[in-house]
């Protein structure tokens, strides 16, 4: 199994404001596979995100990827791990200002051993044109298959994806499932999106869906459809 999580606990707080966020999960996700976590605001599914991504660690159990457990890598191992192995899209888009597109996407491409071409991922994203512009010159959605960009050209064996349409408007929202989809089925890339939009799951190969801190249900997705069929 590509990524195997096994009994991951979390809280925040101690005493009597204590909070357990994750209350022993256990999730199989293979290799290439569009996962989407579902779950209500609190439902722990940023949480688990960012243990995935080694922002947050864990309280308890285990997360391996190809065999190898996260907790047993050493800091700068785990530095190697984040920048090699996974690439981030956030709600907010997080550019630098001061750099244009092409060179936002570069910033990513100089992480990595084995970088996409940048002209082809430019002409994918539908931001060829648009390379020598600078953020505040673009719109949401351009600004969002930037930070896309940014994130696949290093070619990341794992894309979390964290709330990526949740600033953008219907229209907007589904072309970047789609960019995200055409990235998944062109380069192989694992996909984790966390949303709290019912309707995504419907694009996703696993669907697992959290509340208060467990995994409710967890079963992979027979009819796909893709994202531009789908409605909300």
């Amino acid at each position: 199994m590509f990524l195997e999580i096994r009994d991951i606990k979390k809280s925040f707080g101690t005493g009597d404001s204590k909070v357990d966020v994750l209350k022993g999960l256990d999730l199989d996700i293979e290799k290439g596979e569009f996962c989407v976590l579902l779950g209500p605001s609190g439902s722990g599914k940023s949480t688990l995100l960012n243990i995935i991504g080694g922002i947050e660690s864990a309280d308890g159990g285990s997360i391996s990827i190809e065999g190898e457990k996260l907790a047993d890598m050493k800091e700068k191992k785990l530095s190697q791990y984040r920048r090699k192995h996974l690439g981030y899209i956030f709600q907010m888009y997080n550019l630098i200002p001061n750099l244009t597109v092409r060179e936002n996407i570069e910033v990513g491409a100089y992480l990595s051993d084995r970088p996409l071409d940048v002209d082809e991922l430019l002409n994918t994203l539908g931001l060829y044109e648009h390379q020598k512009k600078l953020p505040n010159q673009l719109s949401g959605g351009q600004q969002q298959r930037t930070a896309i960009g940014r994130a696949i050209v290093k070619n990341p064996d794992i894309l979390l994806c964290d709330e990526p349409t949740g600033a953008l408007d219907y229209n907007t929202s589904k072309e970047i499932l789609k960019l995200i989809e055409t990235v998944n089925l062109k380069y192989g890339n694992t996909v984790i999106m966390v949303t709290h939009n019912d309707a995504i799951k419907d694009m996703a190969d696993r669907v697992v869906k959290l509340r208060d801190g467990m995994i409710r249900k967890n079963y992979q997705n027979e009819n796909k459809i893709p994202a531009m069929d789908l409605d909300w």
